[in-house]
C-alpha cells in the first residue's frame, strides 16, 4: 500500500517554552507554504488540538516573530491528552481538516506524548527540541539554551560585581531539573568556583574544604552555581549546610528562576531553529516519519522519537575536571 503523501501540516508548541520556538514556527510555515501545503497552528499544545483550537496559518501568520521569546502559539501541559481518550477527541479534530502531518516543538514530554499518538493513528510526526535544559540525546544544542545560558552568564556577572564590593559568597540557582548544562555552561564561563549539578553526586565535604581553603586564602569572593535539580535540594539547602559549617562566612543566596525561559533569542537559536523548522517539513514530505531532528557537529541528524526520550547525553568527564583545575 502507497504511503500517503502529507499534504497539510499542524504545527504546536508543547511543555516549557524557549526562546526561539517562534523562529521553529515561522520556519515551519514558511517552508510548508513554499512547498503548496496548507499549514495550522495548533494553540496551547495538545491541549489545543482537543479543544479544536487550531487556526489556518499563512506567511503573514509568523511575520515580525523571529526576534521574539515565547511562543506566538501558546504552550501548555495536558493530562487529557495522555489518555486514550483525549487522544481520539485530538485525532478526530485533525481529521476533520485533513491535517496529515505534524510538527511538535518541545522536549522529551511532548516527544512521548507524539511517539505515543503517531503509534496509535495515522498521522507521522516530527520532533525539534525546544528546551532550555539540552536534556536530549541527538542534538549538540536544543532550541533555547544559548540563550538561557546566556541569560544567565549576564545575570550572574552582575552578582560577582556586588560578591566583590562587599566580600561575600554567592550562591546562585540556575535551571536544570534533570540536566546540569546551564549550570556547567555558565557556571565555566563565569569563573564560578564550585559547580553543582544533578549528574554527579555533590560532596559536601568536598565544598566545605574548597570554600574553607579559599577563606584561609583571604579570596573572601565566591560563586556557588547550582542546577536546580541539584541532590540536596538547590541552593537553599547547599547554603543552609554552608553557613552551619562556615558561620563566619557572609552568604547570599540569589534564584535566576524563569528570567532564564524569556528573552529575544541570541542568534544561534534563531539559526538552528530555522534549520530544525525547515528540515522538519523537508521530513514529512520526503517520507522520514517519527524522527526528532537534531544538529551535531553543524550537520542535521535524525534520532527516532522513541530513542530521543529514552537517551540523555552524559556530560562527559572532560568537563568535570576543567570545572576542577580552572575553579582551583
Amino acid at each position: 500500500m502507497a504511503e500517503k503523501k502529507v499534504t497539510k501540516i499542524g504545527v504546536l508548541t508543547s511543555g516549557g517554552d524557549a526562546p526561539g520556538m517562534n523562529a521553529a514556527v515561522r520556519a515551519v510555515v514558511r517552508t510548508g507554504l513554499y512547498h503548496g501545503l496548507d499549514m495550522f497552528g495548533v494553540m496551547r499544545g495538545y491541549s489545543g488540538m482537543i479543544d479544536d483550537d487550531i487556526v489556518p496559518m499563512d506567511s503573514r501568520s509568523v511575520a515580525n516573530i523571529i526576534q521574539r521569546g515565547g511562543t506566538i502559539l501558546k504552550t501548555a501541559r495536558s493530562a487529557e491528552f495522555m489518555e486514550p481518550a483525549g487522544r481520539k477527541i485530538a485525532y478526530d479534530n485533525l481529521k476533520k481538516r485533513g491535517i496529515n502531518g505534524l510538527v511538535i516543538i518541545g522536549g522529551d514530554g511532548s516527544f512521548k506524548g507524539a511517539q505515543k499518538f503517531s503509534n496509535e493513528f495515522d498521522i507521522p510526526c516530527i520532533g525539534l527540541p525546544g528546551t532550555i535544559d539540552k536534556d536530549i540525546a541527538g542534538s549538540d544544542f536544543t532550541i533555547g539554551f544559548d540563550t538561557a545560558v546566556n541569560t544567565a552568564v549576564e545575570a550572574i556577572d552582575k552578582i560577582r560585581d556586588t560578591a566583590d564590593a562587599h566580600d561575600r559568597l554567592f550562591i546562585v540557582e540556575v535551571m536544570g531539573r534533570d540536566a546540569g548544562y546551564i549550570a556547567l555552561h555558565s557556571g565555566i564561563a563565569t569563573g564560578a568556583e564550585n559547580i553543582l549539578i544533578p549528574e554527579t553526586k555533590t560532596d559536601i565535604e568536598a565544598l566545605i574544604h574548597s570554600l574553607s581553603e579559599k577563606e584561609k586564602r583571604k579570596k573572601l569572593v565566591n560563586l556557588v552555581v547550582v542546577a536546580e535539580g541539584e541532590k540536596f535540594g538547590g541552593a537553599n539547602e547547599i547554603a543552609s549546610i554552608v553557613r552551619q559549617r562556615l558561620p563566619k562566612a557572609d552568604i547570599r543566596v540569589c534564584i535566576l528562576g524563569h528570567i532564564q525561559r524569556g528573552g529575544s533569542p541570541s542568534c544561534l537559536d534563531r539559526l538552528i531553529a530555522s534549520r530544525m523548522g525547515y528540515a522538519a517539513v523537508d521530513c514529512l514530505i520526503n517520507g522520514t516519519h517519527n524522527v526528532m531532528v537534531g544538529i551535531l557537529n553543524n550537520t542535521l541528524h535524525y534520532t527516532p522519537l522513541d530513542h530521543a526520550v529514552k537517551a540523555k547525553d552524559k556530560i562527559s568527564d572532560d568537563w568535570l575536571r576543567i570545572v576542577k583545575i580552572l575553579a582551583s
